[in-house]
């Protein structure tokens, strides 16, 4: 039952992600409870999301709730990851990362956390080298930005 639940629900972020119009229905007060439920019920039907999920999402949409759905599904899926022994890092680089680098990352979080690590890779240029990583409430920041800054305010207090 978790699994098409989680896959419903991941489907209908993936919607979220990609659809303006969708976030705009969701977030704004200016649609109606009816509005809101009969939309999304229609696009429920077309996306092929039904079962408990689906109800859920209507239940959310008659209460006037849908802009908290992003925020209760990123929820539902910590608890399953969590339920399942897993963890997700977040890892930030100045470049994307070859799937080499992802694997030895996933491998080595891994042996640290004593958890199966997801990797959630995004691209910063601003950081110019290096990496951020973020695991639960741990950060590692070993950017060169960071690297460069903290050099800057050394100098600062030398000279």
């Amino acid at each position: 039952m978790t699994a098409g639940v989680e896959r419903d629900l991941l489907g209908f972020e993936a919607l979220l992600k990609e659809s303006a119009d969708l976030n705009r229905l969701v977030k704004s007060p200016v649609f109606s409870a009816e509005e809101q439920l009969n939309a999304i019920s229609a696009l429920l039907d077309k996306a092929g999301i039904s079962g408990l999920a689906a109800n859920f999402m209507k239940l959310a949409a008659r209460n006037r709730r849908l802009f908290v759905l992003p925020s209760m599904i990123a929820s539902f899926r910590a608890q399953v990851a969590e339920r399942r022994g897993e963890q997700t890092a977040e890892v930030i680089s100045a470049s994307p990362l070859s799937d080499d680098h992802v694997a030895a990352l996933k491998e080595a979080l891994s042996a640290s956390t004593g958890k199966t690590v997801t990797v959630a890779a995004h691209v910063d240029p601003k950081l110019l080298g290096g990496l951020v990583v973020k695991v639960g409430s741990r950060m590692i920041d070993a950017s060169l930005r960071t690297k460069l800054n903290s050099l800057k305010f050394a100098m600062k207090e030398v000279g």
